[in-house]
Parts: structure tokens; sequence; C-alpha cells
């Protein structure tokens, strides 16, 4: 039985392009790291990878949201701070303007409670980005409005916010919230900042009335009426402090879990997928010396072939 002359040249051509596209799939795993790049490489290892990637995916949303909270919740910490400060030292002018006498010392205190009020709007007017951070989910308008008399002081101070806060998502079925909403006379829901009728704060009204009772000389009322009012609401405050302190504690536990987490995703990521590349590189060498054999054949063979078709009459 004669073979066609053409069979040797279609199989030695054949055996070339599988050696040519074995380097290339052995140079692409080199240079990646990665053993598996399509479904035919192994469709059990790839449905495996991507399902590792996806997860890796999930955990790497939940990481930026903690980073983002963090920032916030920092920002949030720090107006906190602010205003505590700021009632701190209006406690002490209610404490120090029970007595007060003459009309100069109540004017002077009187004055500095009103510049605190402005200042704790200030305060409470702080944003992230282009964010305010204490109107509830209501974010894009100055939470809150101070009005004044003639002489400038405050005479009152509206909340323009809600008392809604946004549930962000750190890990797999756990939300967390940073935001605070500045006031809450509902009644129910997250517990206002500076007014809460659930316990007793109402910081811009006590604030205000100490205001009006000390440039009156109304000394009967500080003491029974303004005083204990200012010690609910830092007492609210101070709530709020930790609360916050609570809620970074907790989000640098997440951040360290989802960075745990996505390290031990890209380890068996690159377990399932990824190539030895000291197998790899041996695999390669062989191929391409294979490649080069297969090349060099091919030419002696088609030499001899020329040359035995030369003799033929």
């Amino acid at each position: 039985m004669r073979v066609a002359g053409t069979s040797y040249t279609e199989s030695m051509t054949n055996q070339i392009n599988l050696l040519s596209a074995r380097q290339f799939q052995l140079q692409n795993e080199a240079t990646t790291g990665q053993r598996v790049q399509a479904p035919e490489d192994d469709p059990a290892a790839m449905a495996t990878a991507l399902g590792l990637q996806t997860q890796n995916s999930n955990v790497g949303q939940y990481a930026q949201n903690i980073t983002t909270l963090t920032n916030r919740a920092t920002l949030v910490g720090n107006a906190l701070s602010q205003l505590q400060n700021i009632v701190n030292r209006v406690n002490d002018i209610a404490t120090q303007s029970d007595d007060l006498s003459t009309p100069d010392a109540r004017q002077a205190n009187a004055a500095e409670v009103s510049q605190y009020i402005q200042q704790a709007v200030d305060v409470l007017n702080s944003k992230d980005g282009d964010q305010y951070l204490f109107g509830g989910t209501d974010s894009g308008q100055p939470p809150f409005v101070a009005t004044t008399d003639a002489s400038g002081n405050v005479t009152g101070v509206t909340y323009q916010g809600n008392t809604s806060t946004t549930e962000n998502e750190i890990g797999q079925n756990s939300t967390v919230s940073v935001d605070i909403p500045g006031a809450n006379t509902s009644g129910s829901g997250a517990r206002g900042l500076v007014t809460d009728s659930r316990y007793g704060a109402d910081l811009f009204t006590h604030m205000i009335s100490l205001q009006n009772d000390i440039t009156t000389g109304n000394t009967s009322a500080i003491t029974s009426t303004d005083s204990p009012n200012l010690t609910n609401d830092s007492d609210n405050i101070i709530y709020q402090v930790g609360n916050n302190g609570a809620v970074q504690a907790r989000l640098q536990i997440a951040a360290s879990a989802a960075s745990t987490q996505q390290s031990s995703l890209n380890t068996s990521l690159t377990n399932v997928a990824g190539a030895d590349l000291t197998q790899t590189l041996t695999q390669l060498t062989q191929t391409q010396n294979a490649y080069q054999i297969a090349l060099q054949s091919t030419s002696t063979i088609l030499q001899l072939k020329t040359s035995l078709l030369a003799y033929l009459p």
C-alpha cells in the first residue's frame, strides 16, 4: 500500500502547529502566573476560580465601604468632640452665672453663650465632601439654620434634616451606620444628636434659654431649669461620642477581617488557577526543544523528498 507523500507533510505540519500552540500557552502561563485562563484549560478549576473571584470582588467592595465609612466616622467624631467642648463650656458659664449681679457681667456671659450657639450651628453643619454630616439622609442642605435679632443674638435654630440614617454593608449580612440625625422628636428611630424628646435633649432651645436668663438676671431659672437641661444635653452628646467610638472600633475590626479574607481568597485562587513557575518553565523548555526538532525533521524530510524526485524519470 502506498502512502501519499503529502501525508508526511500534513502530519508534521499538524505536529508543529500543536507544539506552537503549546509554546504560546506555556509562555502565557509564565508571564501571567495563571495556569487556567479559559474554560477549556480546566473546566472544574475554572468554575472554582470564578467563584473565588466573585467572593474576592464582594470582599473588595466591603473593604472599600469600610474605608469610606471610617473616613466619615472620623469626621463625625471630630465634630462631636468640638460640640462636647462647646457644651462643657456653656455648662461652666451656667454655673458661673447663677450669682452674677452686675449688668456688664451678665451681658458678657450672655454674649459668650450666643457665640457658642452660633459655633455649635457651624459644627453641626460640618460636611463630608458635598454631604452634610448631621442631616440624616437629607444631606444636601445645611441641617441647622440660626435666626438672630438686631443685636446679633441667636433667637432660634431650625432643623432642616430628617431622622433617617443609611445602613452600609461592611461584610456578609453585616451593616453599620456612622451617621447621626441632628434632631429626632418622633419618639422612635435613631437617637438625635442635639434634640431628642426621649432623653430631654434640646440643646439649642436650652442654650437660648440660658442666654436670655443671663441677660435678665434670672438666676433662679438658671439654677433650677437651665443647668439641669444642659446636663441632659451633655449626657446625650456623651452617649453619641461613646457610640461613635464603638462604631470606629467595629470598622477597624471589619477592615482587618476583610484584609485577612482577601489574602485567604487570593491564596486559594492561586492554588486553583495559578501556575507552578518551575514546572511551567521546564515544560516550556521541553516544548521549545520538541518544536525545534520537529522543524528540523520536517526540513530534512522535505529535502529528501526533493532529492528523490530529482532522480525519477
